[in-house]
């Protein structure tokens, strides 16, 4: 199951589990539309894979399967794409 990780890896925005603004690798490394575009060029940092977006769980099943609460925060995600 995913993790829903809360924010962006790299802005540290929040990314709350029923946004269309999330997007993640296949390790579920997790950035907004704004930084997988325009910084990250659609490549993760961390593993080299494409983002995609992230699916959004059914508010129904969040109860049961709630959204991580843990922050993966790296300001300096951007300056490794130079």
């Amino acid at each position: 199951m995913l993790e829903l990780r809360p924010g962006c890896e790299c802005c540290d925005k929040d990314l709350p589990p029923e946004t269309a603004d999330a997007l993640i690798c296949s390790f579920e490394c997790t950035f907004c539309v704004e930084c997988a575009k325009d910084v990250l060029k659609g490549k993760c940092p961390n593993c080299g894979g494409e983002l995609v977006s992230r699916p959004r769980r059914p508010a129904g099943k969040l109860a049961n399967n709630p959204a991580s609460t843990q922050r993966v925060f790296n300001p300096a995600c951007a300056e490794q794409q130079h």
